[in-house]
C-alpha cells in the first residue's frame, strides 16, 4: 500500500487530489455534536494543501436514499473543517454536476474545497457493479490522484471507496496508514496479555470478532446488552433485559471452547436496573438499583454494570499489555447509566499497556464523558471496519488501496 508520504515526495503542488474522507460526524439539527471524525482527516489535508495541491474532500453522511436529503448535507462538516484548517473551504452543492466542477475548477493551489454527500448519487452505494463504476467514473473527472483516508467505510464496497482508486493513481493517507499500523498491533505478535473489552447492545454484532478471539485473546470482558444474552445462556433470569434467544446456542458454544482455550470469559457479577429505559432528552434521574447479575427481578431491565463488576473489570485489565475495547458497558448516554463505561475507559487511561477503544460509540462515549484523547494509544474512527479487520475479513477499501 503506497501512503501519502510517498505522493508528496513525488510532488502534488497544481494537481487535483480527491481524498475519500470520512465525515460522518453527529448531528443535532445542523450543529455538530462530536467533530472527531474531521480532526481525524486534518493532518491529511492540511499536509496537501501546504504542498500545493488543489484537495477535493469527499464523504458521506448518515444514509440518505440515494437522493439529495437536506437532513444529511455535509454542509455543517464543510464549515467545521474551514474552521479547522483556519482557511476557506469551497462547498459544492452536488456530487459530480456542475456546483462540483466549478468549485474544483476554482480551487488555486492549496485549496480546499468539499463536495456533497456522495450519497446523495444513487451510484455510491449500489450493489450493481456497473452503476458503481459509472458514478466512479464522474468522481475521477474531477482529480488526478485519489488518497484514501476515510477508514470507517472501508469496510463498504462503495464507488467512492472500491472503485474510484481503480481509475487514479491511489495512496493511503495519513489516518488509514495510522488505523493499520494499530490493527497490525492488534493481530500480529501482539503483546501479552491481551485483554478485549466488548460491549454494545447486540451479541449478534460481535459474534464473528468473539469467534476470532478465542484464538488470539487472553482474556474477554463482556458488557452492555450483550452480556445478558451470554447471562441467560448461562441459566439466570434477565427480566426485560435486552437478550437476543436465537443467539444463546452459539453464545454458549463460545462460552465452551473459550474454557477450552484457557481464554479467560468473564461475564457481569452485578448490574443497574429499573423497570424502565431512560429518558435520554430530559436525562431525568433514573434512580436505579443494584442486583446480583443472577438475580435479576423479572420486570425490570438491565442497563450497566454495577460497582462490583466494575472493579473485577478495572483489575482484569490493569496488567494487560495489550487492550481493544469495542462497545459501552451500559447506556452512558444518561448519567445514572455511565458508571460501567466510564469505569472502562479509565481502566485503560490508567494501563501501561496499549490501548484502542474502537471506534463507535465507544470513541463517543471517550468523549461525552470527557476524557482526554490523547490518554488513550489510540482512538480508532472505525467501529465497524475495526471489527470486521479483527474478523479477519478482506475490507475492500484497503483492498483497493493495495493494489
Amino acid at each position: 500500500m503506497k501512503t501519502i508520504d510517498e505522493l508528496l515526495a513525488a510532488g502534488v503542488s497544481g494537481k487535483r487530489v480527491f481524498v475519500r474522507a470520512d465525515l460522518n460526524v453527529p448531528l443535532d439539527g445542523a450543529t455538530i455534536t462530536d467533530d472527531g471524525r474531521i480532526r481525524a482527516v486534518l493532518p491529511t489535508v492540511k499536509a496537501l494543501a501546504e504542498a500545493g495541491a488543489k484537495v477535493v474532500v469527499a464523504s458521506h453522511l448518515g444514509r440518505p436514499k440515494g437522493a439529495p436529503d437536506p437532513a444529511f448535507s455535509l454542509l455543517p462538516a464543510a464549515e467545521r473543517l474551514g474552521e479547522l484548517l483556519g482557511a476557506p473551504v469551497a462547498f459544492a452543492q452536488d456530487t459530480v454536476g456542475p456546483a462540483a466542477h466549478e468549485a474544483v475548477d476554482g480551487l488555486q493551489p492549496g485549496q480546499v474545497a468539499v463536495i456533497e454527500n456522495l450519497r446523495f448519487n444513487a451510484g455510491e452505494t449500489s450493489k450493481d457493479d456497473t452503476e458503481r463504476g459509472e458514478f466512479a467514473d464522474r468522481l475521477a473527472a474531477l482529480a488526478d490522484v485519489y488518497v484514501g483516508d476515510g477508514f470507517g467505510a472501508v469496510h463498504r464496497k462503495h464507488a467512492s471507496v472500491y472503485d474510484l482508486p481503480k481509475k487514479l493513481p491511489h495512496y493511503a493517507g495519513h489516518l488509514i496508514a495510522t488505523e493499520v499500523g494499530v490493527l497490525k498491533k492488534l493481530t500480529e505478535d501482539v503483546k501479552r496479555p491481551y485483554v478485549v473489552a466488548l460491549g454494545g447492545a447486540k451479541v449478534s454484532d460481535k459474534l464473528a470478532v468473539i469467534d476470532e478471539l478465542l484464538g488470539k485473546a487472553d482474556r474477554l470482558l463482556i458488557g452492555g446488552g450483550m452480556a445478558y444474552t451470554f447471562l441467560k445462556a448461562k441459566g439466570h433470569e434477565v427480566g426485560i433485559s435486552l437478550l437476543q434467544e436465537d443467539q444463546i446456542p452459539a453464545v454458549t458454544e463460545y462460552m465452551e471452547r473459550a474454557e477450552k482455550n484457557g481464554v479467560e470469559l468473564v461475564l457481569p457479577v452485578d448490574v443497574l436496573v429499573s423497570t424502565q429505559f431512560p429518558d435520554l432528552k430530559t436525562k431525568a434521574p433514573a434512580n436505579p438499583t443494584t442486583v446480583a447479575a443472577d438475580k435479576i427481578p423479572a420486570d425490570q431491565e438491565g442497563l450497566d454494570i454495577g460497582p462490583e463488576t466494575r472493579k473485577l473489570y478495572a483489575s482484569k485489565l490493569a496488567d494487560a499489555a495489550t487492550v481493544f475495547w469495542n462497545g459501552p458497558m451500559g447506556v452512558f448516554e444518561h448519567p445514572d447509566y455511565a458508571e460501567g463505561t466510564r469505569a472502562v475507559a479509565q481502566a485503560l487511561v490508567q494501563s501501561d499497556g496499549f490501548t484502542v477503544v474502537g471506534g463507535g460509540d465507544s470513541a463517543a462515549a471517550v468523549r461525552t464523558l470527557g476524557f482526554d484523547e490523547n490518554a488513550f494509544g489510540h482512538i480508532s474512527t472505525g467501529g465497524g471496519a475495526s471489527l470486521e479487520y479483527l474478523e479477519g475479513k478482506t475490507l475492500p477499501g484497503l483492498a483497493a488501496l493495495e493494489d
